[in-house]
């Protein structure tokens, strides 16, 4: 691969499971273009060619992936990581905060995929990887948003791989758990706040805190990526942590009822709230 590397474009790459990803496939041999909307100096970091993109932005998206094209003349590999949470109750979120999610997490992947295509059908082929989620199997409560988003992805991609199949172009879809990256600790919550749910809302968030500090670290996706781009019959679906492949698998296995009551338990929303509003009704408190 060192006299010809393979070409991948990243989002995402300054930090967390894009950061791992983009330093593991320079490690073996790849020419690797990281991407990040406030990149470091045009100097290779790690190996990693970082560019400015920003995935909700078609000129930045046009401009980014032409600047890819004209340094490597192809793209092999698209991995499209880019995202981020928004937490919160879904009653909370305005339809603006709802927007925004999607406009990272899904249409930031719709908008580089559109432009990779092009030059992949040209050359003969392509790999175009979706980094989706544990949300992305089951919805997690207060996560909701979150949770549509990756769903969209999944759709999305599934059918995507159908369509592109004759092109050579391969799709797949990474479905990490946990992981032990800047995420979490970046998670957006909605602007205004309802009372009602603040007890339900602090369990989930304190249950995710505890799950968050006990992951892995973003190596162990970063390697499932990695095994979607070499693999020459690559998977839909690689599922990515123990937290992940036991959802997948009681998902698939358990009545729908019995799976709502353990991801209520899992979360600790079974029960009474310790300190449920005085009043009824849902008062709003904005953030300050």
């Amino acid at each position: 691969m060192s006299t010809n590397p393979k070409v991948v474009l990243i989002t995402g790459a300054s930090s967390g499971l894009g950061r791992a990803t983009a330093r593991l496939l320079a490690e073996r041999g790849y020419r690797v273009f990281g991407t990040s909307r406030r990149p470091p100096a045009d100097a290779p970091t790690g190996g990693v060619e970082p560019l400015a993109l920003d995935v909700c932005a078609d000129a930045s998206v046009a401009a980014c992936v032409q600047t890819v094209l004209a340094r490597a003349g192809r793209i092999d590999a698209l991995i499209n990581n880019a995202g981020y949470e928004l937490g919160g109750a879904l009653e909370e979120a305005t339809l603006e905060e709802a927007q925004r999610q999607f406009e990272t997490n899904f249409f930031g992947a719709v908008r580089m995929i559109r432009a990779v295509l092009p030059a992949m059908r040209r050359q003969g082929g392509g790999r175009i990887v979706n980094v989706s989620s544990l949300a992305g199997l089951a919805p997690v409560p207060f996560l909701g948003l979150y949770s549509a988003s990756k769903f969209a992805l999944e759709g999305y991609s599934e059918a995507l791989r159908h369509e592109v199949a004759p092109f050579n172009v391969k799709v797949s879809l990474i479905e990490p758990g946990f992981l032990a990256t800047a995420l979490a600790h970046n998670r957006q919550q909605p602007a205004a706040r309802i009372r009602d749910y603040d007890p339900w809302r602090e369990r989930v968030l304190a249950a995710l805190r505890g799950f968050e500090n006990a992951a892995p670290a973003p190596t162990l996706a970063a390697a499932a990526i990695l095994h979607a781009l070499e693999s020459r019959a690559p998977r839909l679906r690689y599922v990515a942590g123990k937290d992940a492949r036991r959802v997948a698998r009681l998902r698939r296995l358990l009545p729908q009822g019995l799976f709502e009551r353990g991801t209520r338990s899992h979360f600790g929303l079974n029960g009474r709230a310790a300190n449920p509003p005085r009043e009824p009704g849902a008062a709003v408190a904005r953030r300050s």
